[in-house]
This record gives structure tokens, sequence and C-alpha cells, in this order.
């Protein structure tokens, strides 16, 4: 396996940004794992199913699905899909059916396989403790309730979709209960994990924090950039 920079995080706390600019910044690639959640989510929602289904059922589907994300787009059999699943509710069903342990166990090989290929930068909720736990390096990133919920709903926006700012705030609290209280790699902070919180940094102070971190800076003062490792650029505003 390459090196993988793991970042897990609640949702809203900014993770496919940053990971995106980290995956930039250090010339690895970006996985977006959880795009992936979406499109099969979406797909399930498609087929029919919603959160009282059986895992017979949910397998029994997933046969049917074909997931893939590359050059930052996520194809779900053979269509692009990456506009699709950024609604809501793909969000809400992403969130239901990544409890369930078929869609899990349909994901993981794909998530490992893109780390056989080159060096990754992967964000979720589950890629430091589950998905790579020996990840070279592991990040959480968090934020507030009230930060994460008023980005939400910005972006929202910024796409032209309506919506109502305490509603957001009320579904990202939903989507933290249902990703910390899952019997199935429930979201945590790893213990070998660094953690951001993001509440009141730009995105620029937020990459800076990660990319020292990898490069060993923010445990050997004065440490010098690891071999391979291009030295931080900060970014064109």
């Amino acid at each position: 396996m390459k090196r993988v920079i793991a970042i897990d995080g609640p949702s809203g706390a900014g993770k496919s940004t940053i990971a995106k600019l980290v995956a930039s910044e250090l010339g690895f690639s970006y996985l977006d794992t959880g795009a992936l959640y979406r499109a099969v989510a979406l797909n399930l929602v498609k087929l029919g199913l919603d959160e009282k289904a059986s895992d017979n059922e949910i397998s029994s589907a997933l046969e049917r699905i074909t997931v893939d994300f590359a050059e930052g787009k996520v194809f779900l059999n053979g269509t692009d899909v990456s506009e699709e699943i950024r609604s809501p509710e793909a969000g809400h069903y992403a969130s239901v059916f990544s409890a369930r342990g078929p869609v899990r166990r349909h994901l993981l090989d794909i998530q490992r396989n893109a780390a056989m290929r080159s060096d990754l930068v992967a964000e979720g909720r589950d890629m430091t403790t589950v998905v790579f736990p020996g990840a070279y390096r592991k990040i959480y990133l968090d934020a507030s309730v009230e930060e994460r919920a008023r980005r939400r709903t910005l972006e929202l926006i910024a796409k032209g979709v309506k919506t109502d700012p305490a509603t957001v705030r009320l579904d990202i609290i939903g989507r933290d209960k249902r990703d910390s209280g899952r019997d199935i790699a429930p979201l945590k902070k790893a213990t070998d994990a660094f953690v951001i919180d993001s509440t009141g940094l730009s995105i620029d102070d937020v990459l800076k924090k990660i990319t020292d971190i990898v490069r060993k800076k923010a445990e050997v003062a004065g440490g010098k950039p690891e071999e391979g490792l291009p030295a931080y650029r900060r970014r064109e505003e």
C-alpha cells in the first residue's frame, strides 16, 4: 500500500475541501469516500429501498450497482453522478445506508484498492479507524455544529437550493447521532490521530496545519520536510 493521509470528521467539517487541497499540495491522489456512499445510497433509493430494507435486500441490490471514483468524478453504473449526489436527499440516505454492513463491505475493497495505485488522501467517517488503520498520517477534522450548519447552508444557497438554516442544523445533528451511534464502523477519533478544530479558521490555516503535521513539523520543532514532499505553498486568495 502507498502512503495514505486519512482524514475523518463529522458532516460539514470541511473534509472534502481540505482533502482535495492537501492532495494537490502534496501531489497525492484524492479519494472522496463520502461520494461513493452517496452514489450507492442514491441508487438503492432509486431501486425502491429505504432504511427499513433488510440486509438481504440491500445485498441483492448491490449486485446490480457498480461505483467508481476517477479524476474527481463519481460514476454510478458508468454514468457521471457527481452533481446529483450532492443533493440533501443523497446526503441523508448516505448516512442511513452507510450504517449497513452490506454497503460498507461492498465499498471497503474499492477504497483500499485505490491506495494500491498511488499515494492517497482519503476522507470520510472511518478512514483512520477501519479502512486505513495503518495510515501514514491520521487527521480528525472537527468544527462546531453552528459552524458546520452555516457552511452547509451557504453551500446549498450557492447551488441555488432553497434551504432553511434551522432545518440544516437539525439535519447535521441527526447525522452526527447516526454516524457516531451506529454499531458498524462508527465515527470516532482514532487514538493516534491529530485533532484539528476548523471553527473560525480559514481554509488556508487548516491546510497549513495539516501539511505541517504530514511533515512532522507539529511533532518536531524545526523539522525538515520529508523526502518527496514539497514545501508548503500559500494559496493565492
